[in-house]
């Protein structure tokens, strides 16, 4: 009888069984084949580590603590919050020791792995020689990352601001424009999200995302959206409302428009092709400066290019990051011209911790990993994997309505029915669950709630790929 059973998790482990449940996935759905096929839980891919045993707080003490000292409006994901004591490349522990994908990165920031060990090194390094001093004081690491960064991107982009957060960063990239303009009217897209700041709220265009507080100066235009806007995928007819929003509801000069070129609290909305060219056009002519939002697309995330803006072959004005910029460390940044950058000359503008040297010695460490691992090429070729594996789950099951984004960047926004959109709030919360339990984490997001977003580490394997697949692809089996 051992025997026998050792023999059957021998080939439900092997190669052939997972061809044939491939196979099985990516065909399109019959009543009959669904019968047809078993779904087996899915095995997690080995890796070579094993964490020391845990003997801090449990959960129960933390989420006690968290209720009495932490902000009430701090949330958790899943039922049973998850406890993360470690993390190590693409893959998070909890304190009982399990490992669980993650697929998640921390909402796109963790982008070499965690806990890279040159990253780790850069940060330790000038922790020991100089944790902070000032940037009215010389030092050569904040120079050195800014040329860096200056290096990849394109035109007379150039010039660069450190901040500590993506917000921080569309802040001072909104304030820059209305100096430079002398105007004061922003426009951003509708189902956007640039922050929790007074003037990133306006820019923000989610009501589930704003208080009810001053916001002015700012439009929202039609959401270039190819599976739930009115004109498909068609770039030029959306760009008109901007022309129209202009024409009735600005003195006819605008400051500027800011926006992601893929949506990630929005859902992985990816803007409909030509979209932002013709946008681009319409506020230039406006004397308006154009914001690329790169906060969650930027480094190497969508894999054909290092930044999201560029998939829609734009050079914008300014360009904001944070996120992925630091792997887990507070930073973000501005860049933009030499001559814009000047209004910032006018006044005193400072930023106590921007260009930390700790912190631009993590984004150094970043930008050499890109290049040294060539994440940007697995970024493209195991997301273009994960997407395929993807959308073989859509043709399986009518609960998934849409597949959509670039490399890493990636989105499943499930629905009741096909036809009505009908987002499926309380359907993504159970398999979110259930996934959890496989030892899979995704993000959730979208203005309805129904969305799966999958950020994970650029150091994702196909094996990974496959893992979460297969998770997805049991745990809708089991609705």
């Amino acid at each position: 009888m051992a025997a026998s059973l050792a023999a059957k998790l021998s080939i439900r482990r092997s190669p052939l069984h997972r061809y044939l449940i491939n196979r099985c996935i990516s065909q399109p759905a019959t009543a009959e084949r669904r019968k047809e096929a078993v779904v087996v839980a899915p095995e997690m891919p080995p890796f070579d580590y094993v964490p020391p045993p845990y003997n801090g707080p449990s959960g129960d003490e933390i989420m006690a603590k968290r209720k009495e000292y932490l902000s009430p409006s701090v949330f958790h994901f899943y039922k049973t919050p998850l406890h993360v004591v470690e993390g190590k490349m693409q893959y998070l522990y909890d304190d009982k020791g399990r490992r669980y994908v993650d697929a998640f990165g921390g909402i796109a920031t963790v982008g070499c792995g965690h806990c890279h060990p040159d990253v780790v090194a850069a940060i330790v390094e000038q922790t020991k020689k100089l944790q902070h001093s000032t940037v009215l004081y010389l030092n050569s690491v904040i120079t050195d990352f800014a040329e860096t960064l200056a290096s990849k991107l394109p035109g007379d982009l150039k010039v660069v601001f450190f901040t500590n957060s993506g917000t921080e960063a569309n802040e001072l990239a909104m304030m820059i424009a209305r100096l430079y303009t002398g105007c004061h009217d922003i426009i951003s897209l509708r189902n956007g999200y640039h922050g929790n700041g007074a003037g990133t709220m306006a820019a923000t265009a989610q009501s589930i995302w704003k208080f009810n507080i001053v916001q002015s100066g700012v439009h929202h235009a039609m959401n270039p959206d190819p599976y739930r806007g009115v004109f498909g995928s068609d770039g030029e007819k959306y760009a008109r409302d901007v022309q129209d929003i202009i024409n009735f509801g600005t003195s006819g000069n605008v400051a500027g428009f800011i926006s992601e070129a893929i949506q990630g609290v929005g859902g992985i909305v990816e803007l409909a092709p030509g979209y932002l060219s013709h946008a681009y056009n319409i506020v230039k002519n406006a004397g308006g400066l154009c914001i690329a939002d790169e906060v969650q697309a930027g480094f190497a995330r969508t894999g054909s290019h290092f930044w999201g803006f560029e998939n829609q072959g734009v050079v914008p004005d300014i360009v904001t990051m944070a996120k992925s910029i630091g792997n887990g460390i507070p930073l973000g940044a501005v860049v933009t011209t030499p001559e814009i950058a000047q209004v910032l000359t006018r006044r005193n503008y400072f930023n106590t911790f921007g260009g930390n040297p700790v912190c631009t010695a993590a984004g150094l460490a970043v930008m050499r990993v890109i290049e040294k691992e060539k994440l940007q090429q697995n970024a493209f070729e195991v997301g273009n994997y994960l997407k395929e594996r993807l959308n073989g789950l859509k043709d399986k099951y009518e609960l998934i309505g849409d597949v959509r984004g670039r490399g890493m960047l990636l989105g499943v926004e499930l629905v009741t029915d096909r036809k009505l959109k009908t987002p499926a709030k309380a359907e993504i919360v159970h398999v979110m669950d259930q996934l959890k339990e496989l030892g899979v984490l995704v993000g959730k997001g979208g203005y309805y709630g129904n969305v799966f977003r999958i950020l994970p580490p650029l150091c994702f394997t196909k094996e990974d790929a496959d893992f979460l697949a297969d998770a997805m692809d049991y745990s809708l089996s089991r609705m």
